[in-house]
């Protein structure tokens, strides 16, 4: 069966929560397989990743600190995060225009 692999990015993330993918909704059952978080500034920045369903919120890491030029993998170990219609999954940085974000996925893994 052919899998349906999806990537997601976002550029320059700040103090606004960005939503991946953009303006979007997940679809059906997907699976986030990688959430790499880069930090392009010259300061340390902290950033927070989570996951909205509705009015619930689901953090994945808050106020997790990046120095600077470096990355946080949020999901490591071969971790996979199931996900289904109406999710939507966000970043947000402490710092203006600091942070760029990339997403890999599995789109409708069961059909």
């Amino acid at each position: 069966m052919a899998q349906n692999f999806r990537r997601y990015a976002v550029k320059e993330v700040g103090t606004s929560e960005t939503d991946i993918p953009d303006g979007a909704n997940f679809d059906s059952y997907d699976t986030i397989i990688g959430i790499h978080l880069a930090n392009i500034t010259t300061n340390m920045i902290k950033v927070d990743c989570y996951l909205k369903n509705g009015s619930d919120t689901f953090h994945l890491v808050k106020g997790a600190p990046i120095a600077s030029g470096g990355a946080l993998q949020v999901m490591d170990g071969g971790a996979k995060l199931v996900v289904q219609s109406g999710d939507r999954l966000y970043v947000k940085s402490d710092t203006a225009s600091s942070l760029d974000a990339w997403v890999s996925a599995v789109d409708a893994i069961s059909t």
